[in-house]
C-alpha cells in the first residue's frame, strides 16, 4: 500500500517540530514527513486557550545536543535571555543548591514561528486546524492517523510508514493504541504537577537575590507556598519575569486541611507574586511576542518516561512519553535529546524496510543511555521530598548534602547522600533521622534502577522479564517511603 507520507509527526509543538526536522536531516530530506498541528498556521504548536505555557527554561547542554546533531541552531529572538544556572532555594531561604549549568529564557509564543520556518526550508509539510482521534491500523501496524479538519469539519485520515505520536501528555493516540500492551496509557494522577504561570514586567523592589536574579532562575521549596511541588523565579531580563509555581492536587488538599485554607493553583501563583519583596508594581507582558501567552495554567508529568515507547509503526516522543524530568518537571531539555535521536532511527527503519516494533526498538536504548536511566530513581527521590515538612527540606540542604552531592544535583543526577554515613555525624530530632534513613534508601533504591535502565533488554523478547522486575522495586519503593512520611 502506497502511503501518502513516509513520516507523520502527529503534533505541531515544540517536540513534534524538532522531531521533524531530525527525520529531514538524518534523511538529507529525501524522506517525506508530514506535520499535524491543531492549532492555526498563525498559532504554531499553542498547548491550550492560554498559550504556550510552560516555564520557558532550558539548558544549554541540552540546545548544544541537538544542535550539534541536526545542525538547528537557536538564536534571538527565539532564546529572550541567557542565564548561569538554577538555584533552588530551602524553605528558611539559608541554603541554596545550583543545578543546571548555564542556559536559555525562551520565547515559547516566537519560537514555534521560527521552529516552522526552519522545518519549512527543510523540506517539512504541515497541517493546520486538525483535530487527530485515533491511529490507523494494517493488521498489526500503525499506518497512519484520523480525525476531523476543523477549517471544514470534514473526516481526515493520512497514511505514512511511521507515526511520531507528540501530542501532549493527555495524548488520544496513546490512550486508545490496540496495537501494543507495552506502552503504558494513562498516567496516575499522583504523577501529574498542577502548574501555571505569568510573564510579567515589574519596578525593582528591595534587592534580595533569593527574590529575583538576572543571572539565575531561582526555585523556591516550601510547601506552604506549592505543595509537592515549587516556586520559581525565571528571570527574561533586568525587570521581566516569568514566575509560577507547581503543586500536586493531594497535597494541596493536605496543606489547605492543614492551614484551614481553600486555595487552588491560580490563587496560589497570585499570592506568590504578591509577596516577592524583589518585584514591586507588577503586570502582565503586552509585548507582541507575549500577548497570546501571558498568563495559564498547565498540567505536566513528574515520572519516569513511559516503560515502553515504542509499537509496530508507532513512535512516542516528549510529553506524549512522559519524558519531562521528575524532579522540576523540566521538559524542553528531555524533548530536545528525544526529538533528535527519534530522527535518526526513524530514518534507519524506513532505510532498512523494517518499522516493526523490533525495528524501532533501539530508541528505547538510545533514549535511556542518553537521559533516560536517571529518571525513575529521581521518580523516588521526588516522592519522598514531597512528603517532607519545610523544617525537614531545610536541615536536609543545610546538613545532608556534600559537594559530591551537590554536583550529582547540578548534572540533574540523584545524589549518593555519602556523608549520611559518617561516623559521629550528630543528627537533631527524630523527623532529621527519619529523614537521613529516607535519603539513604531512596539512593540505594536509585543505584538499581540506574543499572537496571541501563540493562534494557536489547529486544522486545527481553521486556516482559526486564518490566516485572522494575515494577516489583517500584512497588517496594511505595511502600518504603510510607515509613518516612510524616
Amino acid at each position: 500500500m502506497q502511503s501518502d507520507y513516509d513520516v507523520i509527526v502527529a503534533g505541531g509543538g515544540l517536540t513534534g517540530t524538532v522531531a521533524a526536522q531530525s527525520v529531514a536531516y538524518y534523511s538529507n530530506q529525501k524522506l517525506s514527513i508530514l506535520v499535524i498541528d491543531r492549532s492555526t498556521q498563525f498559532t504554531p504548536g499553542q498547548k491550550s486557550a492560554s498559550g504556550w505555557t510552560c516555564g520557558d527554561a532550558v539548558s544549554k547542554e541540552t540546545v548544544d545536543f541537538m544542535t550539534e546533531r541536526i545542525k538547528v541552531p537557536w538564536t534571538e529572538p527565539e532564546i529572550e535571555h541567557h542565564v548561569k544556572g538554577v538555584m533552588a532555594f530551602s524553605p528558611d531561604r539559608e541554603t541554596s543548591i545550583p543545578f543546571d549549568g548555564e542556559g536559555y529564557m525562551l520565547n515559547r509564543q516566537k519560537l514555534p514561528e521560527v521552529q516552522n520556518q526552519r522545518a519549512q526550508k527543510m523540506g517539512v509539510n504541515f497541517d493546520f486546524e486538525i483535530n487527530l482521534t485515533s491511529l490507523l491500523y494494517d493488521g498489526n501496524n500503525v499506518v497512519g492517523v484520523q480525525g476531523v479538519d476543523n477549517k471544514n469539519k470534514q473526516p481526515y485520515k493520512k497514511t505514512s510508514k511511521i507515526v511520531i505520536d507528540a501530542t501532549g501528555v493527555t495524548s488520544m493516540l496513546r490512550n486508545q493504541i490496540q496495537n501494543t500492551t507495552k506502552i503504558e496509557r494513562k498516567v496516575d494522577r499522583r504523577d501529574i504537577e498542577s502548574t501555571g504561570r505569568h510573564i510579567m514586567y515589574f519596578d525593582k523592589g528591595e534587592e534580595d537575590l533569593s527574590e529575583f536574579d538576572p543571572d539565575y532562575c531561582i526555585i523556591h521549596l516550601d510547601q506552604d507556598i506549592a505543595p509537592g511541588g515549587y516556586g520559581w523565579v525565571f528571570p527574561k531580563g533586568e525587570n521581566k519575569v516569568n514566575i509560577g509555581l507547581g503543586i500536586e492536587k493531594t497535597l494541596l488538599d493536605k496543606r489547605n486541611k492543614r492551614l484551614g485554607k481553600n486555595d487552588n493553583v491560580t490563587g496560589l501563583i497570585n499570592q506568590y507574586v504578591s509577596r516577592n519583596r524583589a518585584i514591586k508594581n507588577p503586570r502582565l507582558s503586552t509585548d507582541p511576542i507575549d500577548k497570546n501567552n501571558a498568563s495559564g495554567n498547565f498540567q505536566v508529568s513528574v515520572r519516569r518516561q513511559n516503560d515502553c515507547l515504542v509499537a509496530s509503526g508507532y513512535m512516542l516522543v516528549g510529553d506524549s512519553a512522559w519524558m519531562p524530568k521528575p524532579l522540576d518537571a523540566g521538559g524542553i531539555g528531555p524533548a530536545l535529546v528525544a526529538g533528535t535521536i527519534i530522527g535518526k532511527v526513524t530514518v534507519d527503519a524506513i532505510q532498512s524496510g523494517d518499522v516493526s516494533e523490533n525495528g524501532l526498538w533501539k530508541y528505547n536504548k538510545e533514549f535511556i543511555n542518553e537521559y533516560g536511566y536517571k529518571t525513575a530513581g529521581l521518580e523516588v527521590f521526588r516522592r519522598l521530598i514531597q512528603t517532607l515538612t519545610n523544617d525537614q527540606i531545610s536541615y536536609g540542604m543545610k546538613h545532608f548534602l556534600g559537594n559530591m552531592d551537590v554536583e550529582a544535583i547540578s548534572k540533574g543526577e540523584h545524589p549518593d547522600f555519602s556523608g549520611l554515613g559518617k561516623l559521629g555525624m550528630m543528627i537533631r530530632g527524630a523527623l532529621n533521622k527519619k529523614l537521613a534513613e529516607g535519603l539513604k534508601f531512596t539512593s540505594k533504591m536509585n543505584g538499581w534502577l540506574t543499572k537496571h535502565y541501563y540493562d534494557f533488554p536489547e529486544s522486545p523478547d527481553g521486556f516482559k522479564k526486564w518490566h516485572k522486575e522494575l515494577h516489583q522495586k517500584l512497588d517496594e519503593a511505595n511502600t518504603r517511603l510510607v515509613v518516612y512520611e510524616n
